[in-house]
């Protein structure tokens, strides 16, 4: 049993962005080829179905930690950054126009 949860762990890691529909088809498999019982396949799909959902958003968290770095390392505006700069940018352009008009 330990062997076959280490197989299905592997399983559950190589189908981390699957569907809970693919993992239950693929112990289903399981079960028909014998490699696990009926009563158990339940469990071991909701354990793959939690595995794969913690390896998702570990895989999220570096991602986004990753870009983070990079923008940072770069020095990439914000979006915040370039929506404050626009401001400005359009603030100013109307005072060059009133100045314009005035003078």
């Amino acid at each position: 049993m330990r062997d076959l949860f280490n197989r299905a762990l592997s399983l559950g890691l190589g189908l981390a962005v699957q569907s809970k529909e693919q993992i239950e088809k693929a112990v289903d498999e399981l079960v028909k080829k014998g490699e696990l019982s009926r009563s158990e396949s339940s469990d071991v799909v909701n354990d793959l179905v939690a595995k794969g959902q913690e390896a998702k958003r570990n895989i999220e968290t570096m991602v986004n930690e990753r870009v983070q770095k990079m923008i940072g390392a770069h020095n990439f505006a914000t979006k915040e950054q370039v929506e404050e700069l626009t401001k400005r940018v359009e603030l100013l352009e109307q005072k060059l126009n009133q100045d314009k008009a005035e003078g």
